[in-house]
């Protein structure tokens, strides 16, 4: 169960502890002061969307952490699976942190994402909120809920992957389906393109080289009067030497020079080696010569490449390994095409087989549906008829439809509320208050079906009153006996059946809002209850009101 929520700079919070018991749980207080950000502050911790606007003016970023004691089996398998665990004493610690530019989460103190959070999430906590009031107007949704009466795992799982085959089947036999005028189109392009990239005589690399040769010729007479300004400098004209010449004839010097100063023999030796290397370098440069030597014709041959391979290129490709790719591409779909009938054949063939499978286990899924609905259906009705709902009628219809991700049911919620009336969908007749109670009526049916240890119901009470209310109530802490409830309320007739009683009120200070949670005690809960009751104006009559409430509701726990 949820056992503790702390909140920093979440709205108009700007520091909270909340410490929540087990059993039946209610928050209150004036429309606007906060009951909505404690909700958004949940949803945080569980890992759903966020928005920085939530952060309090003025701070750079807010924070949500939650202590959950006991978490159920599936939780700790889901943990364990993303590499964490419970503390040793069953506890477990969810953190949130809100900035304007990232957010940062923590499981037991140790780094996590958002999508870790999300996943253990719905594991700890269900809320239920108006929203999914309204979601109960969809049809589409009303599979889910008679699923959750405990559709088998093993044969949904064994549906989904069949449907997954079948879809995979479909797809590729879709696309390699053509008919024979498409295929021959298709095949004679292919064809063409094949033959027109072998027929090139395509080489990595290629483009490259020819544009280095062409640019050299090009710049011929540049690269010769370089070539010979090199070879003058190191092998020198009829009127002088070049650099050879003058290193060599200083070596020689210097080792004429030995013989009286020894210490110039390194030098010497360092000289002559130099002269023996510049005399290489000048054989090599003699050598580029004959590279300079070209038949004009060869530059043009290599542009017309060059131009043959750029118009290619327009078609398939900018490069010759973009053109090779293509003509590889191009190969294994006609390969493809060729080898169609003997293809289709075989996805027809798995086709046939995958879809058998989907439909037996469809088939398999809907006969279990079919049982489901009738006890959902009875129990249901139970559950609104102690919801002043007296008259009430409560359908399942279930109808046939083209294999879908949940199988081949269509499934809708029907319900009258009055005597003689018969059952239409809800969307067209349901009222706010009608919606309220049937979605309590589904959850309580529901409620031994998960391991979730903590259910937040989010005004639930809307558009009820008067005995319809303390039936609400009633329901809620029937609910707390197994799981912990938690419920954001406005009436006094539920707010006094409640185990721990919480107000939460908006104060302002120094020109700053601030919002404050507080556990109440007995006085507390019966002046707040006086204050649900007759408003503004606490009277004698309504504390005394207010604590014959509280008196009867300790006698209900009681019994």
């Amino acid at each position: 169960m949820l056992s503790q929520l702390y909140i920093e700079n979440i709205a108009v919070i700007e520091k909270a502890t909340v410490d929540f018991h087990a059993g039946f749980n209610v928050l209150t207080g004036e429309t606007g002061a906060g009951k909505s950000i404690l909700i958004d502050s949940i949803n945080a911790i569980l890992g759903e969307r966020t928005s920085h606007e939530l952060i309090r003016t003025g701070a750079k970023s807010a924070l949500v952490g939650a202590v959950f004691t006991n978490p159920g089996g599936r939780a700790v398998k889901t943990l364990e699976e993303l590499g964490y665990a419970p503390e040793e004493d069953g506890t477990l610690m969810l953190q949130r942190e809100i900035g304007a530019d990232r957010s940062a989460c923590r499981i037991n103190g140790r780094p996590a994402t958002v999508s870790m959070l999300r996943k253990i999430g719905p594991l700890l906590v269900n809320i239920h909120g108006q929203h999914q009031n309204y979601g109960l107007l969809s049809p589409e949704n009303h599979i889910a809920y008679l699923d959750s009466m405990g559709l088998p795992a093993d044969l949904a799982a064994q549906y989904r992957k069949a449907y997954a085959e079948m879809r995979r089947a479909r797809k590729e036999l879709a696309a390699c389906s053509m008919d024979q005028e498409q295929k021959a189109r298709q095949t004679d392009l292919l064809t063409y393109q094949i033959n027109e990239l072998e027929a090139a005589d395509l080489h990595p690399g290629e483009q490259e080289e020819l544009l280095r040769q062409k640019n050299l010729y090009r710049n011929s007479e540049k690269v010769a009067a370089a070539l010979a300004q090199a070879k003058e400098a190191l092998t020198g004209n009829e009127e002088e030497g070049g650099a050879a010449a003058a290193v060599s004839t200083a070596a020689a010097a210097l080792a004429d020079a030995e013989q009286y100063l020894p210490e110039l023999r390194p030098l010497a030796e360092r000289l002559q080696n130099i002269s023996y290397d510049l005399e290489d370098c000048g054989e090599e440069l003699r050598g580029y010569d004959s590279r300079l030597e070209y038949d004009p014709g060869e530059l043009e041959k290599i542009e017309a490449r060059l131009d043959a391979l750029y118009q290619l290129g327009l078609k398939y490709g900018g490069t010759v390994e973009k053109m090779l790719a293509y003509l590889d591409r191009s190969r294994a779909e006609l390969e493809k095409i060729n080898r169609s009938d003997e293809t289709a054949a075989r996805l027809r063939e798995q086709c046939r087989k995958s879809e058998a499978l989907a439909q037996r286990l469809a088939k398999e899924i809907s006969g279990w549906r079919r049982k489901a609905a009738a006890d959902f259906t009875e129990k249901v009705e139970r559950e609104l008829r102690f919801l002043n709902m007296p008259n009430v009628a409560f359908r399942v219809r279930q109808k046939p439809c083209p294999l879908g991700p949940t199988g081949g049911d269509s499934v809708e919620f029907l319900i009258s509320a009055n005597a003689g009336e018969p059952p239409r969908p809800i969307a067209k007749i349901a009222s706010g208050g009608e919606l309220s109670r049937i979605m309590l009526a589904v959850k309580t049916v529901l409620a031994g079906r998960d391991e979730v240890g903590t259910l937040i119901f989010d005004e639930v009470d809307a558009g009820v009153s008067g005995n319809a209310a303390q039936k609400v109530g009633l329901k809620l802490r029937e609910v707390s006996g197994n799981r912990q409830v938690i419920c954001v309320t406005h009436l006094a007739q539920i707010a006094a059946l409640a185990d721990a009683h919480y107000l939460i009120e908006k104060q302002v200070r120094g020109g700053r809002t601030f919002t404050r949670v507080q556990e109440l005690d007995e006085e507390g809960r019966k002046r707040e209850l006086a204050r649900i009751i007759g408003g503004a104006e606490i009277t004698p009559l309504t504390l005394e009101n207010a604590a014959e409430m509280l008196r009867l509701a300790r006698g209900r726990r009681k019994s």
